[in-house]
């Protein structure tokens, strides 16, 4: 059967994921969540001290990225993969408030978008994939046969992520929330390296107000599209 590469690139909590999951499923692909592999060298880079508030020694974490061995581990209860640094389960824990804080920072060092588009481009060599991210279809996979770029306003996004965390216990404030949205907003777009950017060839959807099954089928008719005619 005819395999493809779907590139789900936009903004933060546009619920990149979950589309890129559901579509995964429905068209039997390997789904790969790029952001959680920078989450888990942001984790990694905290846990070492090389990054927080006050500083960020970014010479000393490029030197130790060959002791970062990131995979992912279908869980069937769950029914998604979830993430591993070094063979601990770090899933639950590089979704919280405190990663998130610094995932933009840790996205900006080239040395680290080098090794994680390594890592990216060979888990689909074989295409039949879903990747999302920041920078899937204008860098990653610059030929990719369908790309989307989803966005919505900063407020739904930040109701959306505060409505996330509260509902697995954590204790946040939406107006944190929402300031977060905003600086990863502005850190993803002007970045030196692979900024966050709407590619000509990318079909924008702006889920604001869009179930999220309503989204889904919108964007399953766009791939089974891409693979009639590819």
């Amino acid at each position: 059967m005819k395999k493809i590469i779907i590139a789900v690139d936009g903004h933060s909590s546009t619920g990149k994921s979950t589309l890129a999951k559901q579509l995964a499923k429905a068209l039997n692909y390997i789904y790969i969540d790029t952001g959680a592999m920078y989450r888990a060298v942001t984790y990694y880079a905290l846990q070492k001290g090389y990054i927080d508030k006050k500083h960020f020694d970014k010479k000393a974490l490029i030197k130790d990225l060959d002791n970062i061995q990131i995979r992912f581990t279908f869980n069937p209860e769950l029914g998604f993969a979830e993430v591993y640094l070094n063979g601990e389960n770090i899933e639950k824990e590089i979704r919280k408030m405190y990663v998130s804080d610094f995932v933009s920072e840790i996205a900006t060092v080239p040395e680290i978008r080098k090794k994680l588009v390594a890592q990216q481009r060979n888990i689909a060599k074989n295409k039949g994939v879903v990747m999302d991210g920041r920078d899937i279809g204008s860098v990653v996979f610059p030929d990719a046969e369908l790309k989307i770029f989803m966005t919505a306003s900063p407020e739904v996004r930040a109701q959306r992520r505060y409505d996330e965390l509260k509902t697995k216990g954590q204790n946040v404030n939406y107006e944190d929330v929402l300031q977060n949205v905003i600086k990863r907003d502005r850190i993803d777009s002007s970045r030196s390296d692979s900024p966050l950017i709407q590619t000509k060839d990318a079909i924008a959807i702006d889920n604001s107000n869009l179930t999220r099954e309503a989204q889904l089928q919108k964007v399953l008719a766009l791939a089974k599209e891409a693979i009639d005619n590819k």
